[in-house]
């Protein structure tokens, strides 16, 4: 070894280095296994787990500084507060909230570590001057194993307690019946009450469990840093290392959490070390590991649930919007809320008062910010934690816009330490002059939406849990290293100056003055929020939330979807960021605003407003930010309009504030329908709208519209479909017939473009073997799902709407500016949705939400979709799955008619012989995915391997078969 490579290396590791990385790495280890042992029993990722055991350590400095108390009494007591929490929390709220969706239990588990870190602050003040964190070994061991290694008491307590605790809990989990409970608990609840286990009860264990874990880890870590001060952040901070170790263990290894920690270990302290200078730089690698870790295992860990506690609106009928105050009910009621705004700082007393103005500007920047997470996660479903980073990210762009940037980027500059040897590769320098205040707030809201899109893209494969991980991470990263970068700072080590100038030669130097220019802000985002809502955008957002795989069928791609909300949301919290750094006209790089814990609050207070509704979010501001401020006893207001208001809101109100005006909205209009008298229901027409006749395919009738040739599908080593060939010609209606898992809907689901396939697939004679699901849809294959779930939370009205969205793309920034060409659009798009209701009978139920309506009437809806769609192709699976049989027996028929009227082919899985055989011009049967039988009803319905697999020996089976 070369004496230069020596000195590299000494330079960059020595064995203390390591034996410290280790030892904190061994507690964040411990941490992660925390999480892991949550995930696996209850497949929620806990945020609290790393707050629960600030409680215990606060609690152990207090009894033994203030109050002098014995080591290990303490410890008992303390490690005894610390669970009883855990199992407090699991009983109050995990257990109401046992069947939600998997997200909603998550953004519980924020409410929780906000609540665990409102406890310690309501503790007694510790004693800590010139005292150290209490431990019970004292003493420090130099050159231990013949080595130059320092241990002190604290790193010898964790060597010797995590590996126990570790091998303990593995052992537990992986070897008792009690682990095998657990696994069970999680992987099927139905089937494990059957067998005489009770999810319950195992939640409450493993609550409790991971209550200890975290109590004893926060204790352990405490000692090991001799640190008093600080306590209730290092909850937060050691939550994000212990997040990452669990995405690396997959959620499930606790090996690995435990491996994965260490290392985490080991490269913070080679970081901290190196890289003393660069504070943080070891969270923004973290960032880019989880990034990769996540990549890579998100495929199976998505979370399908529905966002069920986002507030319904009720449509206005359509025979009530004539009635021109119901129609324009939103608009008087912001017309009102607008007016409130103007005249509160103009009432004498109080509210002319500087600090009460900068009160109500501060409600409304936070306000704008919420409306970042009404978009992100109230429409598109997506959990992110780091919308206050995107809002601190616009206010230094701002900051920086205003005072003019500058960046000095050189690529490749390194040297040997000892040697005089440096080299560049290249060098990067530019300079920009400063421009307006107001030139710069919008400016820096692009920016955002900018860095929120390329989140977004690093996202694409995440849903739900694992999103708010990686959001939560970044957040980290921002805080700890992104802030501090000179780009944003220019040289400052503490804040950023971003002072007002005028408008229109106003001058904005007032904090009343500056309030108006707030108030103006959130009135346009609430209207253009308000308006994309009502649109396409809002819609297909929507639609990609509630059911990717049916958006992707009428044309919705999920990718653009969830980018364009990203980026909607990423800048309207940069806007929000850039007003709130006017407001304060110095932004604090490292305090104050734009940290972990405000994004936390945010998703808090949009949830306590009523998540999904633009008005939510301004009631949200006022309830949370606002309140509080306004009573002497701030700190009991507090405590309700934070994250015990965020608690009972989840289990209780789901709809949050703004449903009570719902609650009054809906009250209107039933008495408006009640005067007007019963609902005579919708007329069905009888020929077929003009906009859905099929132009003149020109091709030869003897060539198939439809063809999917040698289609294989794996699942791992097991072969679902084996080269089995479709083929369906024009006017035609082919019957897909097999027993259950005979590859019927896998190989649908290939020449959908849904599973990974091998083998062609021609549509109208054009290979669309490479082609997306949504691609594939808009050049006229259609497919329905077995489940018909469609899109719970949009109406019959607006699930067709988006399926119209394959004739013409809303397009978002025309609509956000309400340019005239848009209006016109959307009542166009309205018009043709009515005809295609009133085509299939559907009146009635236009203005119910699909997750109201019976199964027979959804299978009715997702046709509807198809022929908005233009498909020329109709793919049908087991469309009479779940349909009463009087529903059943006008299905064939429809059918029928549809085919006679719209000359739509079709594909269609189905179980009910007689239906299937009395409408299908051909059929195939299929086995273990492969072609056993093609031809007509009557020939494969004699066809003995058909007999023989599908139908049986007995005479009355096949009887029935012929209809």
């Amino acid at each position: 070894m070369s004496p230069a490579t020596v000195s590299v290396l000494g330079t960059w590791i020595t064995q203390q280095l390591a034996f410290d990385g280790v030892v904190n790495g061994l507690v964040t280890g411990l941490v992660a296994m925390g999480i892991v042992l949550i995930y696996r029993s209850t497949r929620v990722i806990n945020f609290a787990v790393g707050n629960m055991g600030i409680i215990a350590a606060s609690m152990m400095a207090l009894l033994m500084l203030n109050y002098g108390w014995g080591f290990w009494l303490a410890l008992v007591l303390s490690l005894a507060l610390g669970v009883l929490f855990a199992a407090a929390v699991e009983l109050t709220v995990i257990r109401r909230l046992f069947t939600s969706p998997r997200v909603i239990v998550l953004v519980a588990t924020v409410g929780i570590a906000q609540l665990a870190q409102l406890v310690v602050s309501q503790l007694p003040d510790i004693e800590a001057a010139g005292k150290k964190y209490p431990v019970p070994v004292g003493s420090i061991w130099e050159d231990v194993w013949f080595t130059e290694i320092r241990v002190r008491g604290p790193q010898l307590t964790i060597l010797i307690a995590v590996p126990l605790l570790a091998l303990l809990l593995g052992w537990l989990m992986n070897r008792t019946a009690f682990g095998k409970s657990v696994a069970a608990s999680a992987n099927n609840r139905d089937l494990s009450r059957l067998s005489g286990i009770n999810p319950k009860i195992v939640s409450t264990f493993v609550w409790v469990m991971a209550g200890l874990l975290a109590s004893v880890s926060m204790i352990m870590l405490s000692g090991s840093s001799g640190q008093v001060a600080g306590l209730a952040n290092l909850g937060p901070q050691t939550l994000g290392k212990a997040m990452v170790a669990a995405v690396l263990a997959a959620m499930v290894s606790f090996p690995r959490a435990m491996l994965a920690g260490v290392l985490i270990g080991v490269l913070d302290a080679l970081f901290r070390f190196n890289f003393f200078t660069e504070t943080g730089l070891i969270d923004f690698v973290i960032f880019l590991a989880v990034l990769v870790a996540v990549y890579f295992q998100s495929r199976s860990q998505g979370e399908t649930g529905v966002f069920s506690f986002t507030p319904k609106v009720r449509p206005i009928p359509e025979r009530l919007r004539q009635v021109w105050w119901l129609r324009h009910l939103s608009r008087i009621a912001l017309v009102a809320l607008l007016v409130l705004g103007a005249i509160l700082v103009q009432l004498p007393g109080i509210s002319n008062l500087p600090s009460r103005q900068l009160l109500y500007a501060t409600v409304l920047c936070f306000a704008v910010c919420g409306l970042s997470v009404t978009i992100i996660t109230g429409w598109a479903g997506q959990l992110s934690l780091a919308q206050m980073t995107f809002a601190g990210m616009g206010a230094l762009f701002a900051a920086g816009l205003k005072r003019g940037l500058s960046m000095d980027f050189t690529v490749g500059t390194g040297f040997l330490p000892g040697d005089a040897l440096s080299y560049d590769f290249f060098d990067i320098q530019f300079e920009t002059s400063g421009i307006p205040f107001m030139a710069a707030i919008p400016l820096a809201a692009l920016f955002s939406a900018l860095v929120a899109a390329v989140i977004g893209i690093g996202s694409l494969r995440v849903r739900g849990l694992y999103l708010a991980v990686t959001t939560f991470v970044f957040a980290l990263a921002a805080q700890q290293y992104l802030y501090r970068r000179p780009f944003f700072t220019g040289g400052s080590s503490s804040s950023v100056s971003f002072r007002r100038g005028e408008l229109f030669g106003l001058e904005l130097k007032s904090q009343k003055a500056y309030y108006y220019v707030c108030l103006a802000f959130l009135l346009i985002v609430v209207i253009i929020v308000s308006r994309l809502r009502r649109s396409g955008v809002g819609r297909s957002i929507i639609a990609v939330r509630d059911n990717a795989d049916s958006a992707s069928g009428y044309t919705v791609g999920p990718v653009r979807s969830k980018l364009s909300a990203f980026a909607l949301a990423g800048g309207i919290a940069g806007l929000g960021g850039a007003l709130l750094a006017g407001l304060v006209q110095n932004v604090p790089i490292s305090e104050r605003f734009f940290q972990v814990g405000d994004s936390l609050q945010l998703i808090g207070m949009v949830v306590i407003g009523g998540l999904g509704s633009s008005v939510g979010a301004v009631l949200g501001a006022i309830w949370v930010y606002g309140l509080p401020n306004l009573f002497d006893s701030a700190e009991t207001v507090a405590l309700f309009s934070s994250s015990i208001g965020l608690l009972l809101v989840l289990m209780y109100f789901p709809g949050g504030l703004v449903q009570i005006g719902y609650s009054a909205r809906n009250a209107l209009i039933g008495i408006a329908e009640r005067r007007l008298g019963p609902d005579p229901g919708g007329k069905t027409i009888q020929a077929a709208p003009t906009s859905l006749v099929r132009p003149h395919d020109p091709r030869p009738a003897t060539d198939p519209i439809f063809a999917g040739h040698n289609i294989n599908v794996r699942f791992g080593g097991v072969e679902a479909v084996a080269r089995a060939t479709v083929l369906v010609h024009p006017d035609e209606i082919v019957g897909l017939i097999g027993t259950n898992g005979a590859g019927k809907s896998t190989f649908m689901n290939a020449v959908g473009g849904y599973v990974p396939s091998t083998g062609q697939v021609e549509l109208l004679g054009s290979d669309i073997t490479r082609l997306s699901a949504p691609r594939r849809a808009r050049a006229g294959l259609g497919r329905t799902f077995q489940t018909a779930a469609l899109f719970p939370e949009l109406s019959v009205r607006e699930t067709v709407q988006v399926a119209l969205e394959a004739r013409r793309r809303t397009p978002i920034i025309s609509t956000a500016l309400h340019l005239p060409h848009t209006f016109f659009l959307e009542r166009r798009r309205r018009s043709e949705a009515e005809e295609l209701i009133d085509y299939l009978g559907l009146g009635r139920y236009a203005d119910s939400y699909i997750s109201d309506l019976s199964t027979g009437t959804r299978r009715i809806v997702e046709i509807t979709g198809l022929l908005a769609l233009g498909a020329r192709v109709l793919c049908l699976d087991e469309p009479t799955a779940g349909v009463a049989q009087r529903e059943t027996e006008a299905f064939g028929p429809l059918i029928v008619n549809i085919r006679r009227e719209l000359g739509a082919a079709m594909l269609i899985i189905e179980h009910d012989m007689p239906l299937i055989m009395s409408i299908s011009d051909r059929v195939y049967c299929l086995e273990a995915g492969k072609v056993i039988a093609e031809g007509s009803p009557s020939a494969v319905r004699n066809d003995p391997l058909v007999i023989a697999s599908y139908l049986g020996t007995d005479e009355r089976a096949i009887a029935i078969s012929d209809g």
